[in-house]
């Protein structure tokens, strides 16, 4: 099974699997420490916001618009590697993926 590497907003890294096909939000949420992911994945509160590592960044698909506004709204807590959890599909080729849990908005 596909890995990702998680740093929680504690800053304790951890090692979780991840089911290829299923999107990042669906194996954060199931964390003691994940992300609450409110509206399931429908793009639309922001609660599944991530920071992606730089080496990562490059190898995701673009943001799609409506991920594109919601990040916009978080000024506060935007960084350049913002990435709605719910928005990047995990698979095998991402195994390894390391991820920050972002601070709750």
């Amino acid at each position: 099974m596909a890995r990702m590497i998680v740093l929680d907003r504690d800053g304790k890294e951890h090692e979780v699997e991840g089911k290829s096909g299923l999107v990042v939000m669906e194996i954060l949420r199931e964390l003691d420490y994940g992300v609450a992911a409110i509206c399931g994945g429908l793009c639309s509160c922001a609660t599944c916001h991530v920071y992606v590592d730089p080496a990562w960044v490059d190898r995701l698909p673009e943001p799609q618009s409506d991920e594109l506004e919601l990040l916009k709204e978080l000024s506060d807590y935007k960084q350049a590697t913002s990435r709605l959890s719910c928005q990047v599909l995990f698979t095998d080729e991402l195994t390894g993926l390391k991820v920050t849990i972002a601070p709750d908005t």
